[in-house]
Formats: structure tokens, C-alpha cells, sequence
């Protein structure tokens, strides 16, 4: 196995990964009864960019290597690096999914008897799912050995970000009032002690 196809071969791993940690929180929140919902244009943009720029182009990069034209070479640290970082991301995905329990949504909504959850990863950054998000992107850009499809998950989730942390934000300060508002003075959005 070249040392691309073991990159790529590790992508897809992880892709399988986030669907088996994800799929179980998506049954039980249908379960789950919808108090507020502040579903929008731009959340499902920013939505199915993450997927988009995540799951489809280097999914399809990674059954047709196309764009071979924007392909670079492949390195064994780059490989390793990209598994540590998306796997990492695999971990938080997990232990963020753990802690919201049922307040989990894929959407902006407020679930009955939703709680401010502070604990576990929440501990250190307010939205650990972009943190997620983020370290998928950058480890498959170590993993896809294409400047397109590797750096399309980077992309992706830079958009969902932009279009909807702030609105995510205001709705908690809403919900929440005083107590979502000393959680942000303790807390970074993304990035421990940075951002």
C-alpha cells in the first residue's frame, strides 16, 4: 500500500467513524421534543458546506482522483500527523456528543428541559463540535494528498462556522441569560486558552 492510499485509507476510516458516533444521538434526539427552533438559510449553507467540503469532494477525490491535476506528494509524517489530529477529532466529536446527551441537535434548537452544559469539553471551549470540525479538516488536509479535496474540509467548515456561531451564541444568551453570559467570560469559542 502506497503511503497515499494508506492517508486516504485512514480518511475513510474516520468518515465511518464520525457516521457510528453520530448515529446513535440522531435517533434518540428525534425523540427529543423541540422547544425552539431557529433553523435558517444560512445555517443550512453553512451546514452543507461542512458536509460538502468534509465528506463529498474528498470522498469522490478519494473513488476517482479527480482533480489528479492538483495532486501533490504524499509523506509518510504527513500521514501519521493527519491520523493523530483526525482521530483527536473523532475523540472530541465523541466526548462532545457524551456531554449534550439529549440536548444534542444537528440544528439551532432548544430541546425540553435543555440544560447549559459546562462539563467535559465544554469545560474549555463554548462550541467543541466546530472544535471537531476544525481538527477533521485539518488532519484531512494532511491525509488527502490533493490541494482541492484535502483543503476542501477546511473550507467547509470555516463557512459553517462564520454563518453560524454567532447566531448560536444569541440564542444561548437568550435561552440562558446571566449564566450562559459568565460561562462565555470563562470560556474560549474554539481554541483552549486561545480563541
Amino acid at each position: 500500500m502506497s503511503v497515499a492510499a494508506a492517508g486516504e485509507s485512514i480518511w475513510v476510516l474516520g468518515i465511518i467513524a464520525w457516521y457510528v458516533i453520530r448515529f446513535p444521538f440522531e435517533r434518540r434526539a428525534k425523540r427529543v421534543r423541540v422547544v425552539s427552533s431557529r433553523r435558517s438559510g444560512s445555517e443550512a449553507v453553512g451546514l452543507a458546506s461542512a458536509l460538502v467540503g468534509l465528506a463529498v469532494i474528498p470522498g469522490f477525490y478519494v473513488a476517482t482522483r479527480i482533480p489528479r491535476g492538483l495532486d501533490h506528494p504524499s509523506h509518510v509524517w504527513a500521514v501519521i500527523v493527519g491520523a493523530i489530529v483526525f482521530f483527536s477529532a473523532m475523540w472530541v466529536f465523541r466526548r462532545t456528543h457524551k456531554e449534550l446527551g439529549r440536548n444534542w441537535s444537528i440544528t439551532l434548537e432548544i430541546r425540553e428541559k435543555h440544560k447549559l452544559i459546562s462539563g467535559g469539553p465544554y469545560a474549555f471551549v463554548r462550541h467543541p463540535m466546530y472544535t471537531s470540525f476544525m481538527l477533521m479538516g485539518i488532519g484531512q488536509a494532511f491525509l488527502i494528498p490533493n490541494w482541492f479535496a484535502g483543503l476542501a474540509g477546511l473550507l467547509g467548515f470555516a463557512i459553517l462556522f462564520f454563518l453560524r456561531v454567532d447566531k448560536e451564541e444569541r440564542m444561548m444568551l437568550e435561552i440562558f441569560g446571566a449564566e450562559y453570559g459568565d460561562y462565555m467570560q470563562k470560556t474560549k469559542r474554539l481554541i483552549p486558552y486561545l480563541y
